[in-house]
């Protein structure tokens, strides 16, 4: 594990995604995301960035739609990763931020279609993946 030392709440270990550098590395140096999510469908952080334009521009539905992609690309990482389907997924680890991301907008967009229950569900995930990304993101929100 990357700069994480044990577990002292008892519960199962953080997960960390494994790093793609070249969709990353694309990204940080200004590359189309739609390019990105072409050449790296699996990459959660071209989805989110995508979700994240499109709700900036109003498109609340695409927004929705590319942040449910990211979210459940992400989840096979997370799996693929050992994930059990609980523990934290530490905002800390970079490459865990492209799935948080998509968590954050697949619930914004849910609660600005009047999906209130995913929006809700998505929100209590956030936070019990990572209480640092809920607040980051809600930060970037403002």
């Amino acid at each position: 594990m990357t700069g994480m030392t044990q577990n002292l709440l008892g519960g199962p270990p953080p997960t960390e995604l494994p790093d793609v550098p070249e969709a990353r590395e694309a990204l940080e140096n200004g590359v189309d995301p739609f390019e990105v999510a072409a050449r790296h469908p699996e990459y959660p952080g071209a989805w989110a960035e995508l979700a994240d334009r499109a709700f900036a521009r109003g498109g609340v539905i695409d927004s929705y739609a590319f942040a449910r992609t990211g979210y459940h690309r992400g989840l096979d990482a997370l799996r693929r990763a050992g994930w059990k389907g609980q523990g934290p997924i530490p905002w800390e680890h970079v490459p865990n931020r492209g799935f948080l991301r998509s968590l954050h907008a697949l619930g914004r967009a849910a609660a600005a279609i009047g999906e209130d229950a995913e929006a809700e569900r998505c929100r209590s995930f956030l936070r019990d993946s990572s209480e640092t990304a809920a607040q980051a993101l809600a930060e970037n929100a403002k």
